[in-house]
C-alpha cells in the first residue's frame, strides 16, 4: 500500500467542506475493520485510508497549513499504513468508568505483547507492539497500542483463502479469541496486496 504524500491530502478549506462526507465514508469502511476481543479490547486495523483521515484530522485540530508542519504529521502516521507483508492495528483498551479504566490498566500491564493472530495451523503471528515509542511503564499499560502483525507469504497466501483466521489475547488477567467474519477476512485481505 503506497504511503500518502502531501498531494493525497485536502487543503484546511478544502477539508473543512468534504470532512462530513469524507467523516461517513470512514466510519463506514473502518467498520469492518474493527474486531472486538472480548468486552474491553478493539482492534482498528490501518490502511491508507484510516490513516488519511487521522492525519486530516491532526492539521485541523491544530490547524497546519505549512509543508513542514504537514510532512512531520505525514512522517508519524505513514508507519501506521500496511505494507503488503504485515496487518496494522491500533489497540483500544475500552473501559467507559475512569477508576475501573485507571485500575484495568495495572492489571493488563503487558497485554498488548499478548496478542495473536492465528491463521489456520500455521504458526501464530504474535504482534509486535508501540515500534514508535514505549507506551506502557513498569506499573501501567496505557489504553492505546499500535500493533504490527508481520506475516511470511504462507501466511499470505493463507489469509487470502480465509484458513480459519482469529485474534486472541493470552494474558493472565484477560483472555479470549475471536474469529474475524468473511467482511472482516475481505477488507484485510486487501491490504496483503
Amino acid at each position: 500500500m503506497q504511503k500518502l504524500t502531501p498531494s493525497d491530502l485536502f487543503t484546511l478549506e478544502a477539508y473543512a467542506r468534504e470532512r462530513p462526507a469524507f467523516r461517513a465514508r470512514v466510519l463506514a469502511h473502518k467498520q469492518t475493520r474493527s474486531v472486538h476481543l472480548g468486552a474491553h479490547l478493539t482492534l482498528l486495523f490501518e490502511d491508507r485510508l484510516t490513516i488519511q483521515y487521522q492525519v486530516q484530522e491532526m492539521l485541523r485540530i491544530e490547524r497546519i497549513f505549512e509543508e513542514a508542519g504537514i510532512r512531520d504529521e505525514l512522517d508519524a502516521y505513514n508507519p501506521l499504513i500496511p505494507d503488503g507483508a504485515n496487518l496494522k492495528a491500533t489497540l483500544l483498551i475500552e473501559y467507559p468508568d475512569p477508576a475501573v479504566r485507571a485500575r484495568k490498566l495495572v492489571e493488563l500491564r503487558n497485554i498488548e505483547h499478548r496478542i495473536t493472530l492465528r491463521i489456520g495451523d500455521l504458526a501464530p503471528v504474535i504482534a509486535i507492539a508501540d515500534e514508535d515509542m514505549q507506551r506502557s511503564n513498569a506499573e501501567k499499560t496505557s489504553a492505546v497500542h499500535f500493533l504490527r502483525f508481520e506475516l511470511t507469504p504462507a501466511h499470505v497466501a493463507a489469509f487470502k483463502r480465509g484458513d480459519g483466521i482469529e485474534l486472541a489475547v493470552d494474558h493472565p488477567a484477560y483472555e479470549d479469541k475471536t474469529r474475524l467474519d468473511a467482511a472482516t477476512r475481505t477488507a484485510l485481505a486487501a491490504d496483503l496486496d
